[in-house]
């Protein structure tokens, strides 16, 4: 026996919402990839499965919600930093590989439980839901493809999922996870 809850449309479904809806989404999504990553429980939760079916938004609240965590690597922090082991300290990066496929991601579940600062979140969200190489339904661009011009028009927002999901800086992904969840913030404000 199976039980199953409907708990909203999937996030495919609003691939060619307006603007402003797929903004918020977005947002959400990279507060998903922070709260999951660090949290006051010290437990990091790093999804390995990351595709557009695998979310969902609530039909009355809007929020995004995981709805397939079946494939999930928790690392337990406070562990990581009792045992010590090798470089247990230095931030890890997750490597991009370009991909013509869809959902794909690379990972060392190894890597993701032997460091305490890990970018794998960022990476999986921002390659497979947010930016150009975002593929789905035989869709690609992600869902902020087509920003409105004067979005598009500075760069801003291309060049932060671009270093978000392939970072040519060292930690650059780190910071530009970070100021694209303050853009996406500062857009979602001003376009209610």
């Amino acid at each position: 026996m199976v039980a199953v809850n409907y708990v909203g449309e999937e996030l495919w479904s609003f691939f060619n919402a307006p603007w402003e809806k797929r903004v918020d989404l977005a947002k959400q999504l990279m507060d998903i990839a922070e709260q999951l990553t660090n949290n006051d429980f010290d437990f990091a939760l790093y999804l390995l499965d990351v595709s557009f079916d695998n979310f969902a938004v609530g039909p009355r609240d809007g929020k995004v919600i995981v709805v397939d965590a079946e494939n999930v690597v928790v690392a337990d922090k406070r562990l990581i930093k009792q045992n010590k082991p090798e470089n247990y300290d230095v931030w890890y990066e997750s490597k991009f590989e370009e991909c013509d496929k869809e959902a794909c991601l690379s990972f060392s579940k190894d890597m993701l439980c032997s460091r305490v600062t890990v970018d794998h979140n960022y990476y999986a969200i921002c390659q497979n839901l947010l930016s150009r190489y975002a593929m789905w339904r035989g869709s690609s661009g992600g869902l902020l493809h087509d920003p409105p011009p004067h979005i598009a028009k500075d760069g801003q927002l291309e060049a932060l999922l671009d270093e978000c999901a392939n970072p040519k800086k060292r930690y650059g992904r780190f910071q530009a996870a970070k100021e694209l969840r303050e853009y996406l913030t500062q857009l979602s404000g001003t376009a209610r």
